[in-house]
């Protein structure tokens, strides 16, 4: 049985439907990624999961129990904020500490929960500190300890590393999946950052305009993706536009190249137009096993990034962006040179509406 279950769930403001027939089964213990652009509604999903909006139709249940019409601090759920939400008046202590004094626990169980969470986060050494005395990094850590003190069921974060700097950001998400993981907790994290998304999520829900468009493990998110909006907003990729040869073999036709898809085209007759799409990290200008069809072209732009050179071409009117790792021996392509990037035919994605 799901411990955490969304069943029709949808939200209206006024005549703007924000979430639309939205339903989702959560198992106890997993990490669960909210991602999608501003305004698709994720933020929505999670405030309806905490209490702080109240669903217009359809049904929450945590462990079984009803949650859907319930106030906030009637749900056994701990939230962590984007904007930390810290007591500027309280110390660290004092901050850990409000939800366990709000509900009444004796004085020894909060000390020693609260010396348990400041262990857990790494910040016993700065108990007496202000908020305005520590870092923001600091202060997010102080705010999940303040969530987890009470031993709530579900963990909610709304985008809480989004103020953060980049370095931050990388070292406190680790912090963050180890922590849940050590738990154990059910966590269900908002975020629009692809990137974040896809490294510490057991299942990815991709939103678009109120609805999911696919939920699905990180690898199969990226690698399969559902719809063209999830295969356009997780990760980079090309698309190409391509001319169905003969549907009974799935078989497309691109610049004069024929290729067989592995996977099925659907409905489509001979001569209509597909879109299709490769990943960056798909191309390559070496041919080997598998990379066996190539697409000749000529360089537009050359772009350093360090660990990875990013090249885009141009074939047949067509952009395309391939990856290669930076080898100091081997000299990458120059603008204007004519080259061929190679890729496998299981490489390529179709793209559904």
């Amino acid at each position: 049985m799901s411990f955490l279950t969304l069943t029709h769930i949808k939200k209206s403001f006024g005549p703007v439907q924000v979430v639309q027939d939205f339903n989702m089964s959560i198992e106890k213990g997993e990490f669960i990624s909210f991602l999608g652009p501003s305004g698709c509604g994720k933020t929505t999903v999670l405030r309806m999961i905490a209490g702080f909006e109240i669903p217009t139709d359809g049904k929450i249940t945590v462990n079984g129990k009803d949650q859907t019409n319930l106030r906030p601090n009637q749900r056994n759920i701990g939230m962590v904020f984007q904007a930390y939400a810290l007591f500027p008046n309280m110390n660290v202590f004092d901050n850990v500490a409000f939800g366990l004094k709000i509900a009444g626990r004796p004085k020894t169980e909060i000390e020693a929960r609260v010396k348990e969470m400041l262990g857990l986060i790494k910040l016993d050494h700065l108990a007496d500190r202000y908020p305005y005395q520590m870092s923001g990094g600091q202060q997010q850590r102080v705010a999940l300890a303040r969530a987890l003190a009470p031993k709530p069921q579900v963990l909610l974060l709304d985008e809480p590393l989004s103020a953060l700097d980049a370095k931050i950001r990388v070292s406190l998400r680790e912090e963050i999946r180890a922590i849940q993981r050590q738990l154990g907790i059910t966590t269900v994290f908002v975020t629009h950052d692809q990137e974040e998304a896809l490294s510490i999520s057991d299942r990815i829900v991709v939103m678009n305009q109120g609805r999911a468009d696919q939920i699905g493990a990180p690898f199969e998110i990226y690698n399969r993706p559902a719809t063209k909006f999830v295969a356009n907003f997780v990760g980079t990729l090309s698309t190409i536009d391509a001319t169905v040869a003969d549907p009974a073999q799935n078989s497309v036709k691109i610049g004069n190249n024929v290729i067989a898809l592995p996977e099925s085209i659907g409905a489509a007759k001979a001569g209509d137009k597909i879109t299709l799409a490769l990943r960056p990290e798909a191309l390559t200008l070496d041919r080997n096993q598998g990379r066996d069809t190539a697409l000749t072209g000529t360089v537009e732009s050359v772009n350093f990034l360090g660990s990875v050179i990013r090249t885009r071409m141009i074939v047949d009117g067509q952009h395309l962006s391939f990856d290669s790792f930076n080898n100091p021996s081997s000299k990458p392509p120059v603008a204007g040179e004519t080259i061929s990037a190679h890729f496998a035919p299981a490489d390529l994605l179709v793209l559904r509406d």
